[in-house]
């Protein structure tokens, strides 16, 4: 009996194993082609993706996280071709995924806060002169508490350093000051280090991308 017992125990473990193999498997493959996909049509896809792993996957937050990440990253690709109309739509799904991953990772996650920033944000620029005193200030509320809790937070210092370069001097931007922002940002990124290979580790190669010039 005593001998049936450890084989099922051994069994277990080695399927566990397995599982937990397979599991950052997949979530690998998906993270990296989040990192270079340029369609918004692939960011759907993915989000479809990471929906079902986190269906499937439910003790896990990055899942969620990252379903929310390409929503809002199909939502930026529609604003940077115009494609206003569907910036809250967008800004909801993710905002949806953000509270099972909240659920899962608990308040205090920088990462998320971050997200929900950037869902405000978008939702905002569907109609800045409508929407900033309301979606606008909700944003800067959650970049504050992304911030407060991860001062070290690459992403962070990345998106502020976006805001800044993309805010018109009149209102305290200008691209020099966001310029100086992407070194910071970018010095944080060199030293930062992910807690795991599958947290969140994007947004390097835009600080390099501004910082190259490209963005001109």
């Amino acid at each position: 009996m005593k001998k049936y017992l450890l084989t099922f125990a051994l069994s277990m473990m080695s399927f566990m194993a397995f599982a937990q193999a397979d599991y950052e498997k997949v979530m690998s493959d998906k993270i990296a082609k989040l990192e270079t996909t340029r369609s918004t049509d692939e960011f759907q896809a993915l989000a479809n993706d990471f929906d079902r792993i986190g269906k499937k996957e439910t003790k896990q937050w990055l899942p969620s996280y990252y379903a929310a990440l390409a929503y809002l990253q199909k939502g930026r690709m529609q604003m940077q071709s115009g494609k206003m109309s569907e910036l809250s739509i967008n800004a909801n799904a993710a905002d949806k995924y953000l509270d099972q991953a909240e659920a899962i990772a608990g308040k205090d996650n920088s990462e998320i806060h971050l997200l929900r920033k950037m869902a405000y944000s978008l939702r905002m620029m569907e109609n800045p002169a409508e929407r900033y005193m309301t979606d606008g200030m909700k944003a800067m509320e959650e970049l504050k508490k992304a911030e407060t809790l991860d001062p070290n937070n690459p992403r962070v210092a990345l998106i502020k350093a976006e805001d800044t370069y993309f805010t018109p001097e009149q209102y305290g931007g200008s691209k020099e000051k966001g310029l100086e922002q992407f070194k910071t940002a970018l010095e944080k990124f060199n030293a930062f280090k992910p807690k795991t290979a599958l947290d969140p580790s994007w947004g390097k190669a835009e600080a390099e991308y501004f910082l190259s010039g490209a963005a001109k």
